[in-house]
């Protein structure tokens, strides 16, 4: 039987008949140069085809000098860069001796297995893939001065004698007693543990106490639990544990921080669930039900204390991927702008049903004090694109200098308290925190006011010195009272 040819044009008789090749049929069979000249009419064709469609594809193609204009020009720069970066570390690898070679080799593997760890930890955890960029400077430097380096030593060895007592006689409790050397758990956090081994997580890998941080992580990792049946600090709670975790996780880069973190924070969301949403003071983390204290002016939520939980939702919400960490903490911030504030200043009592002040106490000390920490540190933390906090910083200490700072006969300044409209001649211990937070925003002063914050601070760290230096028992002086300012 002939082969059957793929083109019906090129196929073998069929046999007698009116179209077969057969005797008497009414077609004469091709012949062998007959049927070279018919391939090769087919291959014309398509040659021709191919030419046409090679010509015409050159009018469409993009201009040449386009081609380095743009995204294009810009990618072409970027690997002429990395290609030279990278003979650059080839030729710092080349004068390395074989040690140190070997030793960043063993340290990009860790890396790498640390964050295929961490993803995976991760993905299991339900939390979106982040790429962790360890912070310049956090550890690894050593100061030119010896003076400076006697004194970092001295100091890394009075926290590991902290670390060293509170492991001997209060591990995994929250606090230690110091002269009974008992250890503690107050109820602040409920029955949540181990509040000084997650606040001090940040304090350890920045001393590069590196045997103490690795025992609290796995401290953390094994025996860390929130799922109690307690009513906690939501404002203590938040510094302490959500903090601590936080700027453990910054640093490190270690997953479980993460991890504790975001559900850390969950369990903390039902504090917000109040008309106004100005989150309660307590809450159980159980339940969800929230209270505040009861001798807070009529059940008003603290200014201090819903005031200072910005900077750590705004991180929730980036490491979760979760926007409601972030969309509570700035309704906060809506709900305040909305309020007429007296004289331009914060009382410390703000009703979270009513929406309304409370007691119109104003104290940049006790009870409102980190409410204005957290607005010039949330405007830095935005790398200062954060202006609604930045405008709120600034139009508070016009305020407070204008109606609460004053001088005293002896020629100290201080920032006094207001209670309807009176002041009160008294500075809170509290209040000395207020001499660095002026230093801090005073680079980005309105006003050509850069050298007035620095130095407004200086005054108020000064006061406080001079009341330490002049109280002979300041551990029971917990106000600068209008007599010593006067001295």
């Amino acid at each position: 039987m002939p082969a059957v040819s793929l083109l019906p044009l090129f196929g073998s008789p069929a046999g007698p008949g009116p179209l077969g090749g057969g005797p008497g049929g009414g077609r004469k069979a091709s012949g062998p140069s007959a049927f070279r000249l018919t391939e090769k009419f087919v291959l014309l064709l398509v040659f021709s085809a191919f030419i046409t469609l090679c010509f015409g594809a050159i009018f469409f193609l993009p201009d040449s000098s386009k081609l380095l204009s743009g995204a294009a020009a810009e990618n072409l720069a970027k690997i002429r860069e990395d290609h030279e970066r990278a003979l650059r570390e080839a030729k710092e690898t080349l004068q390395k001796l074989p040690e140190e070679i070997r030793r960043d080799i063993r340290q990009d593997k860790e890396k790498l297995l640390q964050d295929r760890r961490g993803r995976k930890e991760a993905g299991a955890a339900g939390l979106p893939s982040l790429l962790f960029r360890k912070p310049v400077g956090a550890v690894g430097q050593e100061p030119a001065d010896p003076n400076v380096r006697q004194k970092r030593a001295k100091i890394k060895e009075m926290m590991k004698h902290s670390w060293d007592n509170y492991k001997r006689y209060a591990w995994g409790l929250n606090e230690l007693k110091p002269i009974s050397k008992q250890g503690h758990s107050s109820n602040l956090f409920g029955n949540i543990q181990g509040a000084t081994i997650v606040d001090a997580l940040d304090t350890l890998y920045i001393m590069e106490m590196k045997d103490e941080f690795k025992e609290a992580k796995e401290w953390v990792e094994k025996n860390l639990d929130f799922s109690v049946n307690a009513e906690i600090s939501v404002f203590e709670v938040n510094i302490r544990f959500l903090g601590g975790l936080l700027s453990a996780y910054y640093l490190s880069g270690e997953e479980i921080f993460r991890k504790k973190a975001v559900e850390l924070g969950e369990k903390l969301l039902p504090a917000f669930n109040t008309p106004t949403g100005i989150p309660w003071a307590l809450l159980n983390i159980k339940s969800g039900i929230g209270r505040n204290w009861p001798w807070a002016s009529g059940g008003s939520s603290i200014l201090a204390e819903f005031g200072t939980l910005h900077l750590e939702f705004i991180h929730l919400s980036h490491l979760s991927g979760n926007p409601v960490f972030a969309e509570k903490v700035m309704n906060i911030r809506k709900v305040l702008n909305r309020l007429d504030k007296p004289e331009g200043l914060y009382p410390n009592y703000l009703n979270p049903s009513s929406g309304q002040w409370g007691q119109h106490h104003v104290s940049v000390g006790g009870l409102g004090d980190s409410f204005y920490e957290y607005l010039i540190k949330a405007w830095l933390m935005s790398d200062k694109t954060d202006e609604e906090g930045k405008k709120m910083y600034y139009d508070a200490v016009q305020s407070i200098e204008t109606h609460l700072i004053r001088k005293s006969s002896g020629g100290l300044t201080y920032i006094a308290e207001w209670k309807g409209g009176l002041l009160e001649h008294k500075m809170g211990h509290l209040t000395c925190f207020a001499g660095g937070m002026f230093a801090l925003g005073a680079d980005g002063a309105p006003n050509g006011k850069t050298g007035h914050h620095i130095e407004l601070g200086a005054e108020i760290a000064r006061t406080c010195h001079e009341s330490y230096d002049r109280t002979s028992n300041f551990r029971h002086s917990i106000y600068i009272p209008s007599v010593f300012l006067s001295m």
